[in-house]
């Protein structure tokens, strides 16, 4: 009768290395055997802790988010406001999926596989609620915040995959070339599709004034 062992690499080892590879290789061609090949095992070893590449992205999710969340709370303020914590965890969000390529749909979707996440969750949800929110629509408020930071950051990781990198077929002047006879859309493109970081304020600035005016909260 034979003892399975455990393999030499652990949990952490896997997600490390998938994180660095996702830079390289873009969410498509990250596959268990790549990395399986990159920590020189056989792919079979990595089914010791991953069952298949869902549970590897919940992970991969979960430790950005730990990531992210320790340099979110070193520069939040003690007793912030939610505007002030929402415009700093959704900055602190885009600032940590753009530092991996398709980090956005890494994160989307996923489950995270720890409890960390409550800590801020928490805090944001008590923020609101002593504002005056209901809970309910705290959660809407703070779950509509986020979802716009993950949809900004897909289409702009989709146009531009790592900082400085842009995809072919996205010059500003071609677009509107081709779309000369539209005028209005074609010069949209110069908003759609570049100043990312203005674009983003903006629109994360236009989320807060709309929760604030939909619920009646200063």
């Amino acid at each position: 009768m034979t003892t399975r062992k455990a393999p030499r690499l652990d949990k952490k080892q896997v997600v490390e290395t998938a994180l660095r590879l996702l830079n390289e290789t873009g969410l498509d061609g990250l596959t268990l055997r790549a990395i399986a090949k990159e920590l020189n095992v056989q792919a079979p070893a990595l089914y010791w802790h991953f069952k298949g590449k869902q549970e590897l992205l919940d992970e991969m999710a979960t430790e950005m988010y730990r990531r992210m969340a320790a340099d979110a709370d070193a520069r939040l303020a003690h007793g912030a406001t939610w505007r002030e914590r929402l415009l700093a965890g959704n900055r602190s969000l885009r600032a940590a999926l753009l530092g991996y390529r398709d980090g956005a749909k890494v994160f989307s979707g996923s489950r995270f596989t720890g409890t960390e996440h409550a800590v801020q969750m928490e805090a944001n949800l008590r923020a609101l609620v002593d504002a005056g929110f209901t809970l309910p629509q705290a959660v809407r408020a703070t779950s509509t915040a986020y979802f716009f930071t993950l949809g900004f950051v897909t289409e702009e990781q989709g146009v531009e995959p790592l900082p400085g990198q842009r995809r072919e077929g996205y010059d500003i002047d071609e677009r509107a070339a081709r779309l000369a006879d539209y005028p209005l859309a074609a010069t949209a493109g110069a908003e759609l599709f570049q100043d990312y970081d203005e674009g983003f304020e903006e629109g994360l600035g236009l989320v807060l004034a709309g929760i604030a005016a939909r619920y009646g909260v200063g």
